[in-house]
């Protein structure tokens, strides 16, 4: 799990709205940038600006498979 606290609030309800729909969100923090699900979004109602601890739970990342070419090309042949 990756766990970072933020206080924008912008960036907070994009992870709400992300955590909402069962979609993934990707944080970017120092320079690195982790995709997942949204397990958590907490205020901490103590502090001066508000800040929010988000926590993600990094999901796999997805294997892209290539689209099966275009059957055209075979008929074609059976015309000439």
């Amino acid at each position: 799990m990756f766990t970072f606290e933020t206080t924008d609030q912008k960036e907070v309800r994009r992870f709400r709205i992300a955590q909402f729909n069962g979609r993934t969100a990707t944080a970017r923090s120092d320079g690195s940038a982790v995709t997942g699900y949204v397990r958590s979004v907490l205020e901490s109602k103590s502090s001066v600006p508000p800040r929010w601890t988000i926590t993600i739970v990094p999901a796999e990342a997805k294997a892209r498979t290539l689209r099966p070419s275009s059957r055209v090309r075979a008929f074609v042949e059976d015309l000439y």
